[in-house]
């Protein structure tokens, strides 16, 4: 926290706002948009991504922060899972597929570094 003056510094954060607007851009797309349920529910878990990391930020407590990180972190995995989802619907193709799990997966690896750093 000490090399971060605010929330938006992290790389982490950057990262996850990178990820929120992909998953916005196809979530906005075909039947993805009209499956209401999961296109809400990855939105949601983008979200609690990159919140949890601003508000852990904020929180001003190392124990608090990485707590915080821990929501993000899975939030990302939840992510994940929803993609499967969206993988065995059909809304996504399995070169969309492999980018955003790789992109969610990097945001969770950085996250990842940026708890053991708190250690």
């Amino acid at each position: 926290m000490a090399l971060a003056e605010e929330f938006e510094d992290l790389v982490a954060w950057q990262k996850a706002r990178e990820l929120n607007r992909a998953v916005y851009a196809i979530t906005r797309q075909g039947e993805f948009a009209r499956d209401f349920a999961l296109r809400d529910q990855i939105r949601r878990a983008a979200i609690s991504v990159m919140s949890n990391i601003a508000e852990g930020f904020d929180r001003r407590s190392r124990a608090e922060f990485k707590q915080f990180l821990g929501i993000a972190k899975a939030s990302c995995a939840e992510v994940r899972a929803q993609l499967y989802i969206a993988l065995d619907a059909g809304y996504v193709d399995r070169d969309e597929f492999a980018r955003f799990k790789h992109q969610a997966m990097e945001v969770s690896r950085v996250i990842g570094g940026l708890m053991s750093s708190l250690s």
